[in-house]
């Protein structure tokens, strides 16, 4: 709104620093931060009131987690009310992306919702049905992948090999909704640990923020080899929106957690940073740089795929981060590993930007 404003006014001064992207995506950083801070005391407390008995626990989890029963979720809607507002102040409306990422994490966030709803009425950590979540989310995705497409192609990027692109045609929509759903639902599944997710999503927003930036560019495109994608670049903000309103969530969802982000934040999340990914291009180096998310899925489908077929379980405990708490690791001990490992793996993920 306010890039509109600048854009169509004739600003001087302090105003014209509106038409800077650096100085938005700065300004959308600490505009969702501050957001979050301001109502995040009265929206636990009132999360505490309406919930009651807060997220069911497993009781088949570890048992250092029935401690956490009362922790109220949907902590979510807290980092979305931020994140949203942010991007709307800050961010050019006019871009086909931004409303494509706006209408996968309204969209991703609204299924959470239901299935955070539908577990706290219940007292029930089952929610909604898996079929129907999936049918849900890859409608979502692909409308959104069929946004994307009309802007910038069907056309599939592979780093570390400077060959020309591979034209996926008509599966390029059905890749791209995959990789949107796929990457809501690893985001989803890493969410079980206090600030184990929160910390993971802000470092990938962090090195997307570089590489929408690089592809928005077509100097800096061309010169490391990388698709240019006029228009992209404004998606810096929605990266610094979200880590501004990850870094306020983050402060009453330290351990021990004040609230829990649900659903609704964990799968609007994640299918925000996969839209990002696809809009950019880069929906390979999206698999380095939130390895950790993939690791947490693959482990749930092994975990599943051997279960049922041998009747043994290949780790103690599914998702992965719930096998080292099994073998003696401390919650602290695993959420902060974890996140060297996100950083590390982030970093991996840039470094493809140069390898062409």
């Amino acid at each position: 709104m306010l890039y509109w404003l600048a854009q169509t006014m004739d600003f001087a001064g302090v105003f014209n620093l509106v038409r800077y992207l650096s100085f938005r995506t700065g300004a959308a950083i600490a505009t969702a931060l501050v957001i979050g801070l301001l109502i995040g005391p009265k929206f636990i407390g009132w999360l505490r009131v309406r919930q009651g008995k807060g997220q069911p626990i497993r009781d088949d989890g570890p048992q250092s987690h029935l401690a956490k029963r009362g922790t109220p979720t949907m902590g979510g809607l807290m980092i979305l009310t931020a994140m949203v507002s942010s991007v709307m102040l800050w961010m050019n409306l006019s871009s086909i992306y931004v409303w494509a990422c706006i209408f996968v994490t309204l969209g991703f966030g609204a299924i959470g919702f239901l299935d955070d709803y539908d577990k706290v009425t219940k007292a029930s950590h089952k929610g909604l049905s898996g079929k129907m979540r999936l049918f849900f989310e890859f409608l979502i995705a692909g409308i959104a992948a069929w946004m994307i497409v009309q802007q910038n192609g069907t056309a599939l990027y592979v780093p570390f090999w400077n060959g020309p692109a591979i034209n996926l045609g008509p599966f390029y929509f059905l890749f791209a909704a995959f990789v949107i759903v796929a990457f809501g639902n690893a985001v989803n599944l890493t969410d079980g640990l206090d600030g184990l997710a929160t910390m993971p999503v802000i470092i990938a927003s962090l090195a997307f923020l570089l590489i929408v930036y690089l592809v928005g560019r077509a100097d800096f495109a061309e010169y490391l080899g990388i698709p240019h994608v006029p228009g992209a670049g404004d998606l810096t903000i929605l990266c610094g929106a979200i880590i501004g309103a990850g870094l306020a969530f983050l402060w009453f969802n330290a351990p021990p957690a004040a609230v829990f982000m649900g659903d609704t934040g964990s799968l609007a999340l994640g299918g925000t940073i996969g839209v990002i990914a696809v809009s950019t291009h880069h929906e390979i180096v999206l698999g380095i740089i939130g390895g950790l998310f993939v690791v947490e899925a693959m482990s749930v489908i092994i975990q599943v795929f051997f279960y049922k077929r041998t009747g043994k379980r290949v780790f103690k405990m599914a998702p992965i981060h719930h096998h080292f708490e099994q073998i003696g690791w401390s919650e602290p001990t695993v959420v902060i590993r974890f996140w060297i490992i996100s950083i590390v793996l982030a970093l991996a993920g840039l470094a493809t930007l140069k390898l062409r």
